[in-house]
Parts: C-alpha cells; sequence; structure tokens
C-alpha cells in the first residue's frame, strides 16, 4: 500500500519513468505523466503504441517518480490494467497539470488508461 504521503507526490507534476517488459522479456522505459487513481497510479497513452503492446502481453510494469530534488521518490511494481473508460478526460487532465492548457485531439488516436495496482513499493524522503 502506498501511503498518503507517498501518494502526494504523485499529485505534483512530477514526471514519471514508466518500464514495461517487451515480448522477449526485456526492459522498455519511458517518461510519462502520472497521477493517483484511489490507491492506484495511473498514466495514459495511446494504441499502437509499445506500452500497450507490452502490457497486454505481460501486465507487470514499475512506475518511478521523483520530486525535482530527488531526494525524495516513490517506486511501485504491480500490474496494469487497460482501459479506455475515461481516458480522453485524463489525457486532458494531465495535460493541464502538467502543461497548463488542454490536450489537443488528434484524429484516429485511441487514448488507453493504465492503471497500475501496486504489489511493491519502494520509498525514499517520504
Amino acid at each position: 500500500m502506498l501511503t498518503e504521503r507517498q501518494l502526494d507526490l504523485f499529485d505534483e507534476p512530477y514526471f514519471g519513468v514508466v518500464t514495461t517488459l517487451r515480448a522477449d522479456g526485456s526492459p522498455q522505459s519511458t517518461v510519462v505523466w502520472v497521477e493517483r487513481d484511489g490507491g492506484a497510479i495511473s498514466f495514459n497513452t495511446a494504441y499502437g503504441r509499445t506500452k500497450p503492446a507490452n502490457i497486454e502481453h505481460d501486465s507487470r510494469v514499475a512506475i518511478l517518480v521523483t520530486a525535482p530534488d530527488f531526494y525524495h521518490w516513490v517506486a511501485v511494481a504491480g500490474r496494469a490494467e487497460l482501459t479506455t473508460d475515461g481516458a480522453e478526460e485524463q489525457i486532458d487532465r494531465l495535460s493541464r497539470k502538467y502543461d497548463g492548457k488542454p490536450w489537443p485531439y488528434v484524429e484516429g488516436q485511441r487514448r488507453v488508461r493504465v492503471r497500475v495496482v501496486p504489489e511493491h513499493v519502494t520509498a525514499y524522503g517520504v
């Protein structure tokens, strides 16, 4: 379980690094916008990208978020769930959080919300 103090880190516009597993088992990491989703962590991506394909093959993921001073961080490992429900609203909310403006609609793009249920949490400073 994430503590409230650890979850607070996900409320800030701090970037996350998400690691998924390729079909050959090798890790693939990317920078993402993150937010809390109850006691879980969530980010957004689009079908056709590597992350959803990796998660469909193996739902194990890890997310690391650090504060700007790097002495406050949280790493979450768990299983990811994919859904298109609320994905458009989420990417707009995240865009406003990180960029301060609405998300531009992209014709033909199918957004997906990724929810990571924590199985293991490591933290420093929080």
